[in-house]
Parts: C-alpha cells; structure tokens; sequence
C-alpha cells in the first residue's frame, strides 16, 4: 500500500511539473490560417506576428482568432503591439467564449476578458494581460449597476471576473483610429509575439475576495472608493481644510496672466471695433472672437462649473454608501440638490434617489455659505489657471457675477422624430413648438441675453445626423400626424406632379395614393436614397433656420454657437455653416493639427468637450481617452490646446468638466476621471500646471504668424 501511494504521489507531481512545464501557445503560428480572420483589413503573417494592415477607406480594423481554447493553466496573454501609423490608435482587445459576447462596449461585461489600449504614433508597447482568478463571491459582481466601470472591472482593464476561460472561443483586436473623421489609417497595426503564457494566475486585489456583507459599503462618506489609497485621498474633515489652505497658497503664487483685459481678452494686442458685445472677425488670417471692449479673445474655458458635479443615483445602491445622511441631518439637503441642466436625464430613465457627493463635500469644506465662496473662488480659479471662460451646463449664479465671460446651451423641445435616438431626441422643425421652445428658453434668459459677460449660445447637444439620408429616412416611418412627415408628402407630391405612380417608379414602392405614403410606418426600399437626400437637406435647412430666424427676432446681437457636432456628415456641416456664427463639434482626439472644415466652408469653430482621464486617482474610469497618469493627463491636455490655438479656424476649446464625475456615475453612468479638481474640490496639480502653462501663454501662440490652408 505504502509503494503504492508513493507511486501516485510520484504520478500527481509529475503531472503537476508537467502542467508547469507546459509551453506557451503561440497564437499566431500554432493557429491554422483559416481561423485567422480580418474585417475592413488585410493579414500579414511572418511567424507568431501578424500585421493588420487597413482596406481602402477602413476606419476601423479587426483581426479574430476564432478557435477553441482552454486556457485554464494559463496565467496571462502577452504580446506586443506597434501603431505604424502617423496617428494615435485605440486598440480594444476581447477574450469571449462566443462572438456574441463581443460589443463596443466599455462597460463591466460578464464572460469578456479584455482591456483598451490608446498608442501614440509609432508607439510600440509590450503588454501582459493578466487572467483573473474564478470570482469567488459573483453576488458582489452582480450588485454592480449604474457604473461604465466597476471596482472590480476598474482593476485590469474591464477584466470579468466570471470569464469562462476554459472556454474560449473568440480573440479579437478592434482598432479605432483617434483621429479627424477625413483622416485614414495607411499601414495598421502589428502585433508581435502573440502568446498565451502557462503558470498560476497573479493574486487578485483583497477586496475582490471580500463577501458580499464584508464588501459593502464600498463607497465613503466624501464619494471616495474606500479599499484603495492615492495621492491627495481625502481622509477627514481637516484634509478638507488643509487641502483650502495648500490652495489659497498656489492661488497667491499665480494670480493669473497679466496680459489680459476684464474679459480675459489681449489687453496687449491689437484694438478692434468695439461694440460692447462678443463677436467674431477674421484678422491676419486667422478668425477670432473680439470681446466687448475691440480686443482679440480667444475661449480658453470649462464646462459644468458647478458644486454638484459629483451626483449620483440611489435607486437600489443605498448599501453601496457609507454614513449617507439621515433625516433631519445637516446634509441631508444633498439629497435634493441637482444640476438643473442635467435634471431631465435623471427624469428621464425614471431616477427617483440622488445624492450629490460633491456639494456635500464643498459644505464640509467652505461652510453653510458654500455656495457663494464656491462661486467667488471659481472665478479666482479660473484666472489663476489662464482659463477665461465658463462654458455651458454650469452654475448660472456663477455666470451672472459679471467676472468671467461664460456660455451657455439651451435644447429645443418639441415634438420627436420617432426612431432617432442620442443623447436627446430630435425634434420636428416643421412643428411649430419647435420654434416657440426656443423662444421660450430665450426668454427664460433675459438678463443673460444683456450681459455683455455672455459670449453666445449653443442650441442642443450631439444630436444624431445620420448619414445624408438619415433624417429623411426616419421622418418616412413617421405616423401621419407628424408635421415633418405631411411636409414629406408635400413635398414629393409637388415634385412628381401627384402622379403617385411616378414616385412608385423610382422608388420601387407600390403606394395606391398619397394617403398611403402619408400613413406608411415601414421602411422605404434603398432606391429612394437619393429623393431623401433632397428631403433630408431640407429638414437640415428648416432646423437651422429656425434657430436663425429666433435669435435675430429675440436674441439680436448674441452669437448662435452652432449645435456641438459629435460625428456628422458634411452636408449637415454644409448647411449648418449658413445659418450659425460658429461651427461647434465635441472633438476627442489627442490633437487638432488635422481639423478640416468641408470645401468652401471658412468659418470660426469651438470644441465645445474635450478630455483626457487616468485610473490613479482612485475612480473606476479613465474617460473617453486614457492617459497613463496625471502627468500624462497634464501634457495631452497642453498638446490638444496649442494644437487648437494654431489652427486659423479654431477659436476655443472647453474641457469636460471641472469637476470629476461620481465614483458610482451619474444618470448614464460615466464615472470618468476628468475633472480638474476631485469630488472632495482638491485641484488636479498635475494638470493644473500644464493649464497654465499654455493659458497663460496663449495669446502668443496664437498670434504667431503661420498658414492658412488647413
């Protein structure tokens, strides 16, 4: 008996020994071809390396493995990628059991292993993708709602940690080219020494081995992770204070450019026309905002300055919280506060319970008068940082003290097109309601629309263009009582003379009358792109229009700052141009030097959102772009400005936002790292510094003397 479990004992250690031993599965080589596979691409192979290499006009690339895999032994995937392009790239890499499990998106998915990579031009970076070990408390995980990432997802990547890796079917590398919508990729990605290594897997971070009752709460009293410590973590009411005190004294240190008039415009530049309010000029080849006094002014600001940038619902997470208020408590009047901009989100998917961690935490800091020595150091801060400019979705208390010029954004209400999603829904401009809530929410701003201190307005955000049928192509599937779709009909039926057959014939439809196309809520065959086309322009016309005619009626004098295009098409662009006194888009990329506008088209634009986000201080979520820390956040965020005060058209940009999103997110969500202080109002330095750096310098970059032709 005793030789026979020496012999077992010596079998169960020779097995072991060789598990461990176990060579790594080259990914590439070890794959039969045809399970290789590319999308918008071509593969080039040399032995374990694979090079992808771009299709004509691809914007995005994609290489699959598509085999069987177990990779239970293993303890990681390592490779290295190389951008052989001229422009940053953003590399999404999946791990999935099925294509199915395979989305864009970012947030906390269950059996994905993966994580983003953003890589610089020529960057070649070597990675080792760490697999997690099997979730021991998967009620922990499942908790997790309302958050892009969560504490667990926030550790590697959006690692899942129920990933089923004894069965692995699909390895996919998507990339998105981070660059201007004319600009395409030329030679791709390569990834080399693509390995699947052998070994035990790395030791997950303590909290993810907590039980469900050890793990919550998670989040602390000031909205800060509680398992992990950062630099400038607070930990009490008195870092609060000494964090004020370490602040009033780099404020002292930096009391802001000195070359700037009230307006925060080139007190040493040139003297313009003054008219007493914000316009445009194009001068020495350049366009500029001139401000009230005839000064040069270019719009160095941030959006949502506001104390309550930090809330965040409560809706089925109250055990996510430690010590929320109860009733009668001081703080409990932060269950109530609300950005009133951002208010009809939370209205709208249903939010019932929010919780504003931030202006909690300026209380905590400045007292029962918070708001208003909030509102006075925002603009101490602003001209500090070389910033000049209070831009849209903030603290309209703050806008009106008459001490930093600001902008703001109103969104037309009105009745929808049905099938047209995004951010807000787009309106009909042919109803009449269109019309009259623009005039309403004008009106709603009177002392505003004064206020020499008011640069100009942007009317919605981000609305879905489509393509350039888009619009008319939805507006077609509308029910007949939608005004836009009557002006649909109209309009054909004058164009082929009421004859519905000839409409018929080259639409390929077989619509007995115009009742019929009136009623119709299917979608219209491909041959009638082209008439859409001719329809969709109009509908572009009429939206434009009408906010044209609105602000020349009520608003006479104040600048139409366009409608914060994020993606487009170029007949929109075309059309918007006419009618606008500014082109606005929201641009995140890491530089502006490629921005073009559309042939014929020479007007000033405004970022109106840009940003830059890490994982080192203690959220879950870098941002739309990922930086690796700080530092790096600070020097992307200097390239993207001088990049922008270069460029002849360019005439602003405004960051999102000042301050950082909730760590649990808010109405959608995003709990991105990209405020330029905490949720505790602590200033991001490292940014800070670099703000300065280029605001405090910006009118000398911008007057330099360089081309034209963008």
């Amino acid at each position: 008996m005793k030789k026979l479990l020496l012999i077992l004992s010596a079998v169960f250690i020779t097995g072991v020994l060789s598990v461990e031993a176990k060579r790594a599965i080259r990914l590439v080589a070890d794959t039969p071809r045809e399970c290789l596979k590319s999308h918008k691409a071509s593969l080039v192979i040399e032995e374990n390396d694979v090079t992808i290499v771009p299709a004509k006009g691809a914007r995005t690339l994609r290489m699959t493995i598509d085999k069987q895999f177990d990779f239970t032994k293993y303890k990681a995937l390592s490779f290295t990628l190389e951008n052989l392009d001229e422009k940053p790239i953003r590399v999404h890499l999946y791990i999935a059991p099925s294509r199915k499990n395979i989305t864009k998106t970012r947030r906390y998915v269950p059996n994905i292993v993966g994580d983003i990579y953003y890589l610089m031009p020529h960057e070649k970076r070597e990675v080792v993708l760490n697999f997690p070990e099997p979730l021991q408390h998967p009620d922990v995980a499942k908790s997790f709602t309302g958050m892009r990432y969560t504490p667990y997802s926030s550790e590697f990547g959006f690692h899942s940690y129920e990933g089923d890796l004894t069965n692995v079917r699909i390895i996919s590398f998507s990339t998105n080219y981070i660059s201007m919508p004319h600009t395409m990729p030329k030679k791709g990605l390569r990834i080399s020494n693509l390995q699947v290594i052998p070994g035990k897997r790395v030791k997950n971070p303590k909290e993810v081995y907590m039980s469900y009752n050890e793990f919550f709460p998670f989040i602390d009293q000031y909205g800060q992770y509680k398992y992990n410590e950062w630099p400038g973590k607070t930990h009490s009411d008195a870092d609060l204070q000494k964090a004020r005190e370490e602040e009033e004294a780099d404020l002292a240190a930096h009391k802001g450019p000195t070359d700037r008039n009230k307006y925060g415009g080139w007190a040493n530049g040139p003297q313009l026309k003054a008219t007493g309010r914000f316009r445009f000029e194009k001068y020495d080849g350049k366009w500029w905002f001139v401000d009230p006094e005839g000064r040069l002014w270019w719009s160095h600001g941030v959006v949502r300055v506001t104390t309550s940038s930090g809330v965040t619902p409560l809706d089925n997470r109250h055990h996510y919280f430690e010590n929320l208020p109860k009733a009668g408590s001081e703080f409990e009047q932060f269950y109530f506060t609300q950005d009133s901009l951002l208010k009809p989100y939370y209205t709208a998917r249903k939010i019932k319970e929010t919780y504003d961690f931030s202006s909690a935490n300026c209380y905590r800091k400045y007292g029962k008068d918070y708001k208003n020595i909030y509102a006075e150091l925002a603009h101490r801060r602003l001209q500090s940082w070389g910033l000049n400019t209070i831009a849209n979705s903030s603290d309209k208390d703050i806008c009106l003290m008459s001490k930093t010029p600001y902008i703001e954004r109103l969104e037309a209400r009105g009745v929808p097109i049905k099938g047209i999603g995004g951010w807000w829904p787009f309106r009909d401009p042919f109803d009449p309601s269109f019309r009259q809530s623009i005039i309403d929410q004008l009106k709603d701003r009177e002392e505003a629309l004064k206020d020499p201190y008011l640069v100009g307005l942007f009317v919605d955000n981000e609305l879905r263009w489509g393509d350039s049928s888009f619009l008319a192509v939805k507006m077609a599937q509308n029910p007949a009582t939608l005004l836009g779709k009557q002006e649909l009909v109209k309009h054909y039926k004058a164009k082929y003379k009421e004859d519905i057959t000839m409409l018929n014939a080259v639409w390929g439809t077989s619509f007995d009358s115009w009742d019929a196309l009136l009623n119709n809520v299917k979608p219209v065959p491909k041959r009638a792109h082209r008439d859409l086309v001719e329809f969709n322009d109009k509908i572009i016309h009429k939206y434009f229009g009408v906010c044209r005619e609105v602000f020349d009626e009520y608003a006479p004098g104040v600048l139409y700052l366009g409608c914060r295009f994020a993606g487009s098409n170029q007949r929109a662009l075309v059309i918007g141009a006419q009618y606008c006194d500014a082109i606005s888009h929201n641009y995140y990329f890491f530089t502006l030097e490629d921005y073009k506008q559309p042939e014929g088209v020479d007007k000033p634009m405004i970022v109106g959102e840009f940003h830059f986000g890490t994982r080192d201080r203690g959220l879950f979520h870098h941002s739309l772009l990922e930086v690796k820390s700080q530092e790096e956040r600070g020097k992307a965020y200097e390239a993207y400005v001088r990049s922008a005060l270069e460029h002849p058209n360019i005439v602003g940009t405004h960051w999102h936002q000042f301050s950082d999103q909730a760590t649990t997110g808010r109405f959608d969500g995003e709990n991105f790292n990209v405020g330029f202080t905490d949720v505790c109002d602590r200033p991001y330095y490292e940014t800070i510094n670099a703000i300065r750096r280029v605001g405090y310098d910006m009118y000398n970059i911008r007057s330099k003397k360089g081309s034209n032709t963008r």
